[in-house]
């Protein structure tokens, strides 16, 4: 043959080149560890979420149970009576007193059973659906509470003020005590709305 023969050189078409090329790329390795560290601070935030509900549940149930027992320990009696009368205070004399009593011990026992539901957000921060039960449950609770507050803080500025148009005297200044009690048991029902109120804003962050 001769040495000085011809070379042919064969270019390769588009279509081969395609058919050559990988058809998976591997993903990067860093990409596992990226996406680790963007899932990390929101876990976080999650559960740092939760750990305050479980604080303010506790303090929730200390400002309830205060106004349970407040209200429900509050009688005074005058040291004065008559032949036919004794002047004496209760709570259960005004059935909104009653009904405060019995809303903010429903309040408390219900901050108590709901503790357990948000330790489980605090080891799962990720579920949802307990978090929409607590927002169902705590806006239910807010409407209790308030309710039993607002009737009472009613009766409390009648105590306090009177009512001239109803003929309705003002009693504070003879049943002092009494008065001082029911209206700080007000003050802690409301304490215990304004928790509850927070709390279903986290529950709707944490979503």
């Amino acid at each position: 043959m001769d040495p000085a023969s011809t070379t042919i050189n064969v270019t390769e078409t588009p279509k081969e080149r395609k058919g050559k090329a990988p058809l998976l790329s591997a993903p990067p390795a860093s990409s596992g560890i990226k996406q680790m560290f963007q899932k990390g601070p929101k876990t976080g935030y999650k559960r740092g979420l939760a750990v305050f509900d479980v604080v303010l549940r506790l303090a929730g149930i200390a400002t309830a149970l205060g106004a349970t027992i407040a209200m429900g320990s509050t009688d005074q009696t005058l040291p004065f009576f008559t032949q036919f009368f004794q002047f004496k205070a209760e709570f259960d004399d005004l059935p909104a007193f009653t009904f405060f009593v019995i809303a903010n011990a429903i309040t408390a026992a219900y901050l108590a059973l709901t503790i357990p539901i948000s330790i489980v957000c605090i080891i799962r921060p990720h579920l949802v659906a307990p978090r929409i039960l607590l927002i169902f449950l705590d806006t239910v609770m807010v409407a209790l509470t308030t309710a039993a507050a607002g009737g009472a803080a009613s009766i409390v500025y009648l105590a306090h003020n009177g009512n001239g148009d109803a003929n309705w005297p003002a009693i504070c200044q003879q049943f002092n005590d009494f008065c001082q009690k029911v209206s700080g048991a007000v003050v802690a029902s409301f304490l215990t709305v304004v928790v509850l109120m927070v709390l279903v804003v986290l529950s709707a962050f944490a979503l």
